[in-house]
């Protein structure tokens, strides 16, 4: 049975071993009527003193994540497509315009309550049909992560092979779709990966803060390298390069995914600002790490184009493509092992963070970080995404099915915070069950939110996947979160007065 408000849960004390030495005592979560169900140390709100994220924190993920490989293979993409220099370029500030405010957004909501996404999505979905929102972003990471494990350790191997010939005879022998040295790679990075989240969100931060400008400088020197080759003086366009409509619609296309392959990231932002030491901390890293680091990234992107096009006419479609052209061994070492940090550094923030926090909500008197992490770690091995990553079908159906998904829950989730409660939260509400809670709805679950989530993502799928929009697909992310967020400031419950109490009583230290 739900407890009332005031009255002690059912074996408060069991929340979390130790809590007292955390934070609040059994008394204080008992007189918030503090749910064991929906609450841990991991799960509860980030006390404001103490915590660690700076503005140079937020920028130096966007330091990694912005030059990750999948970037560079979208950003090349458009100048194979018939964009030019300038084209690029703006594709990409419109994209970051956007992206900016979006995430600047996102990230304030995670300042000010304390509290990661999945408890987050509780204020418009409810303690229980918060479930929906934090488990679909939860599968759409869990999946890229094991496909990003696999891509960095294709440059392993490389690596490998290049110090240690004997090796090349490992890549003669396949189990279940992987050569040896593949299932070698794979596994060394996966477990490089697990001891750096097992340590939690702390470890994160410093590795993104040491990862951050070795991918500057490494990307930034490759550019001059490819200047140099072609005396400062790169093409511009290909042969075939658009104009008129069609060069405008490509440039706004573009921009609009730009957007979407950060659909994922503006969902669960609050995971990392929620330890944000200020406000000023997010807006300062987003500006540096956004459309100031996305205008570099534009920059070696025109570079790398247009100077191998220059060379030989070809258009590369990664920068792994230009480190191969090197002539010196242990540069291409060094760039390698560059690529190898940054892929584990977009990994762990892109697609790590999300789903440990997903199965955290799911199970909190059982998981923490630490567990779920490792759960998470074992679902993206044991799915063998490197079969997962040479399906098509998969790609483009589940997972682009899924990404699209992803539009709906952000416009929901910002209207409800911005526009029909105005920033006005009762933090501890988001621990209990009961049945006068604020956020309990009707039996844990808003249904005029998922009432609108699920013709808004009918309709963001189909955009997405039917043949017959796909001169419109790149704006399905937008088409989702657009109508979900329309439909639902006409649906969300009004007859109701917001309260806003902050959630120190219950909060916990950023780094316990």
């Amino acid at each position: 049975m739900s407890n009332s408000v005031g009255e002690k849960p059912d074996d408060v004390t069991e929340v979390v071993p130790g809590i007292e030495e955390l934070g609040p005592s059994p008394e204080q979560l008992a007189a918030h009527g503090i749910s064991p169900r929906f609450y841990n140390a991991d799960l509860a709100p980030s006390k404001k003193e103490g915590r660690s994220w700076t503005a140079y924190s937020v920028f130096t993920l966007w330091a990694n994540d912005v030059h990750s490989l999948g970037n560079y293979g979208f950003a090349l993409g458009l100048f194979a497509l018939g964009l030019g220099g300038w084209q690029i370029l703006l594709a990409l500030m419109v994209g970051a315009g956007l992206l900016f405010i979006l995430l600047t957004l996102s990230g304030i909501m995670g300042h000010k309550t304390g509290v990661p996404y999945p408890v987050m999505s509780r204020i418009a979905f409810g303690v229980h049909g918060a479930q929906l929102a934090s488990s679909v972003r939860g599968i759409v990471a869990i999946a890229w992560f094991g496909i990003q494990t696999y891509l960095a350790a294709s440059v392993l191997n490389v690596l490998l092979v290049m110090f240690f010939p004997v090796l090349e005879s490992w890549t003669e022998t396949d189990f279940l779709g992987l050569s040896l040295l593949g299932w070698f790679s794979f596994t060394i990075l996966w477990i490089v990966q697990v001891i750096i989240v097992s340590y939690g969100m702390e470890m994160i931060r410093r590795y993104e803060a040491i990862a951050g400008p070795i991918i500057l400088v490494t990307f930034l020197g490759l550019a001059i390298w490819m200047l140099v080759r072609v005396d400062f003086s790169i093409a511009w366009s290909t042969d075939n390069a658009l104009t008129g409509l069609p060069m405008w619609v490509q440039i706004f296309g573009g921009g609009a995914l730009w957007v979407s392959i950060y659909g994922t990231f503006v969902l669960n932002f609050s995971d990392f600002t929620r330890a944000a030491k200020k406000r000023g901390s997010i807006i300062v890293g987003n500006f540096w790490g956004i459309p100031v680091n996305m205008l570099v990234f534009g920059l070696v992107v025109i570079t790398f184009a247009g100077a191998q096009y220059k060379i030989d006419g070809t258009i590369i479609s990664s920068p792994a493509e230009i480190v191969e052209a090197i002539d010196s061994p242990i540069l291409v070492a060094l760039a390698s092992l560059s690529l190898l940090i940054l892929t584990v550094a977009v990994n762990l923030m892109a697609n790590f963070v999300a789903p440990t926090y997903a199965l955290t909500n799911l199970f909190p008197r059982h998981l923490n970080f630490r567990k779920s992490a490792i759960i998470s770690a074992i679902i993206g091995f044991a799915i063998l995404p490197w079969n997962l990553y040479d399906s098509p079908i998969v790609i483009v159906y589940f997972l682009g099915g899924l990404g699209a998904l992803l539009g709906p829950l952000f416009g929901i989730i910002m209207v409800d915070y911005w526009i029909v409660r105005k920033t006005k939260v009762n933090v501890p509400q988001l621990y209990t069950e009961a049945n006068d809670g604020e956020y309990f709805y009707h039996r844990g679950v808003n249904w005029r939110a998922i009432g609108v989530f699920i013709p808004s993502s009918a309709i963001a799928l189909v955009l997405a996947l039917v043949p017959t929009f796909s001169a419109i697909s790149e704006f399905s992310w937008f088409s989702g979160a657009g109508i979900a967020a329309i439909a639902y400031f006409f649906v969300a419950r009004r007859n109701f007065t917001f309260r806003e109490v902050d959630g120190e009583e219950i909060a916990v230290p950023t780094t316990h």
